[in-house]
């Protein structure tokens, strides 16, 4: 199955959704029709397909694609663009060239497949999420002076017959340090199971949480729940202050035993952190396992339902880290996305030493609250597109600014990718595409929005001569579709590479940048070359 969407299906919400989008618009044009009037915008937005979008080339604007309608929120909405604000119009425009998803920051696919590759395995097509490779690297975005975020668009052309990159970047402010951040409300959940006890899993989680209880301030508090056949809290909350011993020696106890009660633990964690609870503080829940459940509640929405009063009412996210050389990806990715947080995965010392310390204040604090991005293409320029990756993070168009649906929990230090393949139109001159970000402020919930554009004549002329940034991503992107390439859902991205001119070009830009994560994407990139794995060559 060919994931490029005809643009009328583009961002086309299904089922319930779809019939209430269809009430919305109906009533829309209603209220238009006893007014007399229209109401006209020039920015698009798009899903992906393999038809013409059946833009209009007479000159005349009027079936641009407009901006999803403002919905019911509990507050005004605020529109931040440019430093200005305006109302949103209230009219349900056409879905055709409106994509539209819910920001996501996690890395734990990237970092599975490396460390599967590393052990001469090719990683399951299922497990790989594009957007998450490409998210896994430094990207030089502008950011912002406070909450919130910035807006980079760019893109380049690539060498096959009018498709090109299109890059929307977001970035949040920098992290503070840890003097400046908030204090944090820490409850460690932590997998004791039998399958622990492979080097790697347990041990790194101690020793990770060992350094971490130095490193943290004296006002931060930490909680610690263990689970295997059952869950228990082996520690309350607890202000480090003069307190650090205890907490070490409650680290120091932590043994494998049983089996994997995967669900007792979440439940147990979020009830110690209610329990614990602290206001003005980032209070999170940090789950570190390898998600292999194996008794009691083991699917994700069940053990979620479980815990939502905790999550909606006291805003307590969910911080997953995965580790082990098998691991339950799908479900510490469906607990983390559903659970107001993200997951990443550690595979050795110094990833964990980096997610623990160096990235701490990223991890745990926010500056974003239900952030989602809508990007509207141009339907006079773009005849096609298809959104890389954010498979499972998909909105409805009309719900963009609906701040009840879930979106994605951002915090400082972050920069979030998204990367579009888009056919433009022979000729095609003018505006391609806008993007627009909405979020939630952390701590007054108040709704923000913030927009960037891209026009034709800004594409480079070439993927391979555009900002290292850029090219980066690019590998990235192309390295994660040669992986999954074995599943027939998905078609080859256009311009890819075979995976040895790939990894050239990734130790190449490894060598000008002097950045040691794209090295090791070279690495990871060679080793699925040697392993056969099928690139661009074998999938045409």
């Amino acid at each position: 199955m060919n994931h490029t969407q005809t643009a009328a299906d583009a961002g086309r919400p299904r089922g319930g959704a779809r019939k209430a989008g269809l009430r919305r618009l109906s009533a829309s044009l209603l209220a238009l029709t006893a007014a007399g009037a229209v109401l006209l915008t020039g920015c698009g937005a798009g899903g992906g397909n393999n038809s013409d979008g059946g833009g209009n080339k007479s000159g005349d604007r009027r079936n641009l694609p407009l901006p999803a309608p403002v919905q019911p929120s509990g507050g005004a909405a605020e529109r931040d663009q440019q430093g200005e604000q305006s109302d949103a119009p209230d009219v349900a425009p056409s879905p055709d060239y409106l994509s539209t998803f819910a920001l996501d920051v996690d890395t734990a696919s990237y970092g599975y497949a490396r460390r599967a590759l590393a052990g001469g395995q090719v990683p399951d097509p299922s497990t790989i999420r594009p957007e998450e490779f490409v998210n896994s690297f430094r990207q030089d975005y502008e950011r912002p002076d406070g909450n919130g975020f910035s807006v980079t668009v760019d893109g380049a052309r690539t060498d096959d017959d009018r498709w090109s990159l299109v890059r929307v970047g977001l970035a949040t402010r920098a992290a503070e340090s840890e003097r400046e951040r908030p204090p944090a409300a820490l409850t460690f959940v932590i997998d004791i199971s039998g399958s622990m006890s492979e080097p790697g899993r347990l041990d790194l989680a101690r020793e990770s949480l060992d350094v971490m209880t130095d490193r943290l301030r004296d006002d931060d508090s930490v909680a610690l729940v263990t689970f295997s056949d059952e869950a228990e809290t082996v520690l309350p909350m607890t202000r480090l202050g003069d307190h650090r011993g205890r907490v070490h020696k409650a680290i120091d106890r932590l043994e494998p035993t049983d089996s994997t009660n995967l669900g007792a633990g979440v439940r147990t964690g979020y009830a110690t952190a209610v329990e614990g609870l602290r206001e003005g503080a980032t209070n999170r829940v940090v789950l570190i396992s390898d998600a292999l459940a194996n008794t009691g509640d083991t699917d994700a929405d069940s053990i979620l339902e479980r815990i939502s009063s905790a999550r909606r009412e006291h805003g307590i996210t969910l911080f997953g880290v995965g580790v082990g050389s098998e691991y339950g990806d799908a479900l510490m990715e469906r607990l983390a996305d559903k659970g107001d947080g993200h997951t990443t995965y550690v595979s050795s010392r110094d990833e964990a030493l980096t997610v623990f310390c160096d990235q701490l204040p990223q991890n745990i604090d926010l500056t974003a609250r239900d952030a989602k991005a809508q990007v509207a293409f141009d339907p006079e320029t773009v005849e096609q597109f298809r959104l890389i990756g954010y498979d499972n993070r998909k909105v409805a168009d009309e719900d963009f600014r609906d701040d009840r649906v879930d979106g994605g929990e951002v915090g400082p230090g972050h920069t979030v990718t998204a990367l579009y393949a888009v056919r433009t139109r022979p000729g095609a001159s003018g505006h391609l595409a806008t993007a627009t970000v909405r979020w939630l402020d952390p701590d007054s919930r108040a709704p923000h929005e913030k927009s960037g554009g891209l026009e034709t004549g800004s594409l480079r002329d070439g993927v391979w001569t555009a900002s290292r940034s850029f090219q980066v991503t690019s590998v990235a992107a192309y390295f994660a579709d040669a992986l999954r390439s074995g599943d027939a859902r998905w078609s080859s991205l256009p311009g890819g590479l075979p995976l040895e001119e790939l990894a050239s070009r990734a130790r190449d830009l490894a060598d000008d940048t002097g950045d040691k994560d794209v090295a090791a994407l070279a690495t990871a990139i060679g080793q699925a070359d040697e392993l056969h794995v099928c690139d661009a060559d074998c999938a045409r």
